[in-house]
């Protein structure tokens, strides 16, 4: 008669046998979709637009001019950080995405690559990131870089299956990367960066509010302690996107007031803000899974024309 066991003698051997199986999995796979998993699991619609917003913040950092070879180093080591941040999300995540039916088809969940090969793309994105920052682009930079990292995947991701304050905790690493496109441009902390700082971290919260409502129930049997699995009255989920929205409009006008924009960004970003703002009211009015849907796509829509602005005001 075998003698009781808790299981937990057992757990390294399941791990060893899921990677091997992944292992496996992936070596019988084309190689097109091997790359293309962890193209996914970089995350590359999140990491696109961090890129984007470190973008905004080395316009708003170079008002006179740019040096194009410095924004191209800044640009690409802060799309490695976010991929490998992203990767490492994954794989921190990947037990709590199996519950879930949007995330329990990505990659690692679903046994299509191994968890130990993703942690160890995801630390060197990281680590390259940091390495071409620092000596290409300045050591502020870097240091920016390698922050966001570490609050994203050390205070942000944890705190998401603790507390309903996660959201606006991790608008820290979530503008961070916009801070340092400006320190990119300028080599230093200031004004014009903590504009642009303030702008993503408003974005952020009916941004990713919205998400978290429309799989609000996917979210709660994943034991993500979202806010509207908190407090499911949506109540205070409608106020908050309502509130940084509003806050959003003045904040975006800033770069205007300290001279890194001029009139065609200020004649653009303002009625953008505002069209922002009302999908939120109207939300607020009617909780249903379609208007928050209209408020994500209206989120979607507002950092790539933000920076689209910046841009023709910059070169006109």
């Amino acid at each position: 008669m075998d003698s009781p066991s808790d299981g937990s003698s057992d757990a390294p051997v399941a791990v060893s046998a899921a990677s091997t199986a992944a292992d496996a999995q992936a070596s019988s796979r084309p190689v097109g979709d091997v790359l293309w998993d962890f193209v996914l699991l970089a995350k590359p619609e999140i990491s696109s637009v961090v890129t984007l917003s470190a973008f905004a913040g080395f316009l708003v950092g170079s008002p006179a001019g740019l040096s194009a070879s410095v924004l191209l180093w800044a640009m690409l080591g802060t799309a490695l950080c976010a991929g490998g941040v992203g990767m490492l999300n994954h794989v921190l995540e990947r037990q709590y995405d199996a519950q879930m039916k949007r995330t329990a088809t990505r990659p690692l969940p679903a046994g299509r690559v191994n968890p130990t090969t993703a942690r160890r793309v995801g630390v060197f994105l990281i680590c390259a990131a940091v390495a071409l920052l620092c000596p290409l682009v300045n050591v502020l930079t870097a240091v920016i870089a390698a922050l966001t990292a570490g609050l994203y995947l050390f205070v942000y991701t944890p705190l998401k299956r603790v507390t309903k304050w996660n959201t606006l905790i991790g608008t820290v690493p979530g503008a961070l990367p916009a801070l340092g496109g400006y320190t990119a441009a300028t080599g230093h902390l200031g004004g014009g960066g903590w504009a642009v700082f303030g702008v993503l971290a408003c974005w952020q919260m009916p941004h990713f509010l919205s998400l978290a409502w429309m799989y609000r129930h996917d979210y709660e049997r994943g034991n993500y302690a979202m806010l509207p699995v908190v407090e499911p009255d949506g109540d205070s989920t409608a106020a908050q996107m309502i509130g940084f929205a509003a806050l959003l409009v003045p904040l975006s006008v800033l770069p205007v007031v300290s001279d890194t924009a001029g009139w065609i960004y200020a004649l653009g970003v303002v009625p953008l803000g505002l069209w922002f703002l009302w999908t939120t009211i109207v939300f607020h009015g009617e909780r249903t899974g379609r208007q928050a849907r209209r408020v994500l796509k209206a989120s979607i829509v507002y950092i790539p024309a933000l920076v689209a602005l910046l841009s023709v005001d910059w070169f006109i």
